[in-house]
């Protein structure tokens, strides 16, 4: 449930940064950045208390591999949300990133890990089909659909590399060390690429730094605790529940930011929802 608040409100901080500082690809790196430096502070201190020491223990090629598509990923996946996020509802931006978030881990689970496949899964897939497509509108334009696709994509597989990383055999640091250096890798090639993006200078504002402050913190907090579960618990359960309640947090959210979300789109929250539920329940 913490995880659930967390992802719910790092929309928010989001949205907020692009209002501010636009949605092109230097305010995207510079975001980036901010978000893991201190996402990395956090995780720093968090396993400073937890272990004694900030060092990353158990450190292998295996960890610094999965770390770096964790990154890469990460950096894509803002690039993209920034972009759509000037573009749509706060609402239907969840909409796409959550169910991306659900789906690619359930069926990596399914499939390749051999978490079954019950009735109340194949309802579920059928309800969230149906959530995706009543967000479709005619007359939309197409020029933003690659974008809702990258975060539809980069959302789940997040979940996908999460998964990977805890279930296979190789020797690996902790969670914390994963996660730590998966911010530390993004936040070097945010900063690489940034001095070769062309664009006008971004200066962030107090209220983006804090945006970004708010959002890297809550962002890699709740992965952590994502990544800590799916040690015991499936990700075809795990990531169902996660979006859910993330889905549900950031609609609600959309009636106190002044962009209240359309009958449309509450209608495909209310389906996903529904999924979700005969996935926990059938």
């Amino acid at each position: 449930m913490t995880a659930v608040v967390m992802f719910g409100f790092q929309f928010l901080f989001n949205q907020k940064f692009a209002k501010h500082n636009g949605s092109g690809a230097r305010p995207a790196l510079i975001f980036q950045i901010g978000c893991n430096i201190c996402g990395l502070a956090m995780l720093l201190t968090v396993s400073t208390v937890r272990n004694g020491t900030p060092m990353i223990r158990n450190l292998s090629l295996f960890t610094l591999l999965m770390a770096t598509l964790s990154a890469c990923d990460s950096i894509a996946f803002t690039f993209c949300s920034l972009r759509a996020l000037g573009r749509i509802n706060l609402s239907l931006y969840s909409v796409f990133s959550m169910l991306g978030g659900m789906l690619l881990p359930f069926l990596l689970g399914v499939i390749f890990f051999n978490e079954g496949l019950s009735a109340g899964k194949l309802i579920s897939v059928a309800l969230i089909t149906a959530a995706l497509a009543v967000t479709v509108k005619g007359g939309s334009g197409r020029s933003g659909a690659g974008y809702y696709a990258g975060i539809f994509i980069l959302n789940g597989m997040s979940g996908v590399i999460s998964k990977i990383y805890q279930t296979l055999p190789f020797e690996r640091a902790d969670e914390y060390g994963f996660m730590a250096v998966s911010a530390a890798i993004s936040a070097a090639i945010s900063s690489i690429a940034l001095i070769f993006v062309k664009g006008e200078y971004v200066k962030p504002d107090k209220s983006s730094i804090s945006a970004m402050f708010l959002c890297g913190t809550l962002s890699y907090a709740g992965n952590l605790i994502l990544l800590i579960a799916l040690a015991h618990v499936p990700a075809s359960a795990q990531y169902p529940l996660v979006t859910g309640g993330v889905m549900a947090i950031s609609t609600l959210l959309c009636f106190f930011t002044g962009n209240k979300p359309s009958a449309r789109e509450l209608s495909a929250v209310a389906l996903a929802i529904c999924g979700i539920f005969a996935m926990v329940l059938i």
